[in-house]
């Protein structure tokens, strides 16, 4: 039925274009005709701005792969940087929730590390909402900050960075095999808040897929139980993702990425000393308004990256994640 939903609501939005498109120009016929050079410039106004909207049209064109429609694990990580990086993380986490949010997604943290003094070294979300992953798919990689940093008393300006992972969350309809003998599953007792159960239970569950060093961890809910479930899924979800990436570019260049927390492998910079700028290195879409950007408006740049993505993404099974 979320499929039925989805492919009526495109069907729809493509033929709301082509009756505007059809009626304005049968008013620029008729403005012509009568000579009303009101009607006229009217109706071509109107033809600028269903342009855009056909344009919107082409990027769902690209979010055809066989898990865009999917929910997502948005898992991110602070890097090189110490305490400056920390805070990085928990500023690029709250710009990832402030995105889902207003796109009406729901948002459920699985997993958060918090800094030593400041921010996240580490945090996992799920987003829950139609074509997360696909939207988000191009996130994957390392993000860079220039700023003046709060935690320097001499205000200089520091580089810091943080890597961002995205993954879909896998449903009954793909095949991913895990072998216990591959996992390595430690319990500890959750962090954060939580009341008394949080600190006096071992709930959290972390996995560690041996094969390929994946590491899940999951502290959401007071059941051990429930978060193993949780971790496994996220462990699918990665798995997939991984081959995904393989599949995509053989010699691995892209997921490489994904492990150096560093200088040099950044997909995004995001500088707010001496100037404000955000510039994508991969598409080269730049804007200035940075505050907004690090609120949740990233739009522009899940557009360009979208329509650098090639069509057509083959379907994968994965039967030996070797």
């Amino acid at each position: 039925m979320r499929e039925k939903t989805r492919l009526e609501q495109n069907v729809q939005k493509v033929r709301t274009v082509e009756n505007a498109l059809r009626d304005n120009l049968e008013l620029i016929e008729m403005g012509e005709a009568e000579n009303d050079t009101g009607i006229v410039k009217e109706a071509e106004a109107a033809l600028f701005a269903l342009e855009k909207e056909a344009e919107k049209l082409q990027l769902l064109s690209l979010l055809s792969g066989e898990v865009d429609g999917n929910d997502a694990f948005l898992e991110i990580n602070s890097g090189a940087g110490g305490t400056e990086s920390c805070d990085w993380a928990s500023i690029l986490l709250r710009m990832y929730v402030r995105w889902a949010e207003q796109r009406g997604y729901k948002v459920t943290v699985l997993d958060r590390t918090e800094g030593d003094e400041a921010g996240i070294k580490s945090a996992t979300i799920q987003i829950e909402g139609d074509q997360a992953y696909g939207w988000l798919k191009t996130e994957t990689g390392v993000h860079r900050l220039v700023r003046i940093s709060p935690f320097d008393s001499n205000a200089r300006r520091h580089t810091s960075f943080a890597s961002v992972s995205i993954s879909p969350v896998i449903d009954e309809t793909i095949t991913i095999e895990i072998l216990d003998k591959d996992l390595k599953v430690d319990t500890y007792r959750a962090s954060g808040t939580g009341g008394q159960h949080v600190n006096r239970t071992d709930s959290a569950v972390r996995i560690t897929h041996i094969p390929t060093g994946i590491v899940v961890a999951c502290q959401n809910d007071r059941s051990q139980h429930k978060n193993r479930a949780q971790a496994m899924a996220m462990l699918r979800a990665r798995l997939y993702e991984r081959e995904l990436k393989k599949r995509e570019d053989k010699a691995g260049a892209q997921y490489d990425n994904k492990t150096d927390i560093g200088w040099g492998h950044q997909i995004r910079s995001y500088v707010l000393q001496p100037y404000q700028m955000v510039k994508d290195l991969r598409t080269g879409v730049e804007r200035t308004d940075s505050a907004n950007v690090l609120d949740g408006d990233i739009d522009d740049y899940l557009h360009a990256a979208l329509a650098q993505k090639i069509k057509g993404e083959s379907s994968v099974v994965i039967d030996d994640v070797d």
